[in-house]
């Protein structure tokens, strides 16, 4: 009888899913300035700064939060400092920009953090699908931060997979 093998357990291949680096949905907050201006157009700082001292705050213990304004409006900047330091105590972080903006840069920077030592001269798949949606972003932002490490780069699954780079041979004597 005839043993099978599997190739792909022998391969060396890494499996990188990039899910744990997306945070949760329900992580994700955005802070609007647009119900705190004047008919949506004009911030009064004595209004303002009324309606941030009664705003319930507690909703972003724990969460990431976007601080933006919805609908084009001059803001001083010292407006979203202000939300930014309501927010300081209790959100996990805090950005400026849209929640995809943000999205973006937490990924970012989660990726950036991936110890590469482990990945060193390794032949590694990026998972191209599963349950999480991963932004495109963060595909191209983990190319970015293992290419000067690894042997090789694919994406998909390590049965089917898309060749991305692959280290060239060192030159012969």
């Amino acid at each position: 009888m005839e043993t099978l093998v599997n190739k792909v357990a022998e391969s060396g291949i890494i499996t990188l899913d990039l899910a744990p680096y997306i945070p949760a949905v329900e992580d994700l907050m955005t802070f609007d300035l647009k119900p705190f201006l004047f008919r949506e157009m004009i911030l009064k700082e004595k209004d303002y700064r009324a309606a941030l001292q009664t705003h319930d705050w507690q909703q972003y213990s724990g969460k990431h939060v976007a601080i933006m304004c919805s609908v084009d409006a001059i803001v001083p900047v010292w407006a979203y400092m202000l939300a930014a330091s309501y927010l300081q105590p209790l959100a996990t972080s805090v950005y400026f920009g849209t929640q995809e903006e943000m999205l973006k840069a937490i990924v970012t920077g989660r990726i950036n953090n991936i110890d590469t030592a482990e990945y060193t001269d390794k032949r590694v798949v990026i998972k191209g699908c599963g349950d999480t949606p991963i932004p495109d972003a963060a595909y191209v932002i983990v190319t970015h931060h293992l290419r000067p490490v690894v042997k090789s780069i694919m994406y998909g699954e390590p049965c089917s997979t898309v060749p991305v780079y692959k280290k060239p041979a060192p030159p012969s004597r």
